[in-house]
Formats: structure tokens, sequence, C-alpha cells
């Protein structure tokens, strides 16, 4: 399976702007820019969308956890936190913290727990990803 983006960039890196695109249109010239990078500018931005790939791909990846272990979601809600430092070779993605509540009735705390984990170690992104990733896991009631 592929999938498939584009990014179009114009300028010099402070003034320029680019735009992203993705196969199924989902984004279509989403603009992006130093600002948006950087500072507190209207767009996106690469950390940003990595962020969102994660908080989809574990809260489909903990679906099919709990659902191996004979649970059933009702609902899961996860937030992923990307942090980008500046270190001696530049800039890198250093952590990302992922932030779930589920609502799955009847789940065992700890057959919860463990799914969680699973889901975080399993998921493609977080493979993907050479950073420290933290997770913060709620069993709601």
């Amino acid at each position: 399976m592929k999938r498939k983006a584009a990014a179009v960039w114009n300028g010099d890196l402070k003034t320029g702007k680019g735009s992203i695109s993705t196969e199924s249109k989902t984004l279509s010239n989403a603009q992006y820019s130093f600002t948006t990078r950087f500072e507190n500018g209207v767009g996106t931005n690469p950390e940003e969308l990595i962020a969102a790939a994660h908080a989809g791909c574990f809260s489909m990846a903990l679906s099919a956890q709990l659902g191996e272990a004979g649970m059933k979601p009702e609902k899961i809600e996860t937030s992923a936190t990307v942090t980008m430092d500046k270190l001696e070779k530049g800039w890198m993605v250093t952590d990302v913290l992922l932030e779930v509540k589920a609502k799955v009735p009847g789940a065992d705390p700890a057959a919860f727990d463990k799914a969680a984990n699973e889901a975080k170690a399993g998921c493609p992104i977080s493979r993907l990803l050479n950073a420290k990733i933290t997770l913060n896991a709620t069993l709601e009631k």
C-alpha cells in the first residue's frame, strides 16, 4: 500500500510560502510557511500533520488491540502533541505525547492499559518516528 502527498514551496525560508496536497484531496493546497511552523501564522505545518497522523494511527491501533483482547470500544479520543527542538545538528522532533480517553464498556483496566501500550508500540506512525513517545491513557466509565 502506498500513499502520496505533495508539497510546493515558493521563495526563501522566512518569507516564502508553500502548499501541501494529498492524493485523497483531503488537503488541497493547504498553506504552510515559516510563520505557521515557527510562529503563530494561519495554516498548517509538517509537525501538526505528523501529530494528526499519529493520533489517528494510534486510535485505530488501540481499537484493533482492544478487539483482539475481546473488548469493544465505544469511543477512543486521542490527541498527539509533537515537540520539535533545535539540537546541535538542527531541528528534530524529539517527543510525542499521546493522550487518550477511551470508553470501553466492561473493560478491565489492566487489559486496557496493556492494549494501549501495545497500540503505542505497534502503530506504524510510532514505529516511524525517532522520538520519545509518552502515553497517558484514561479509561472512562
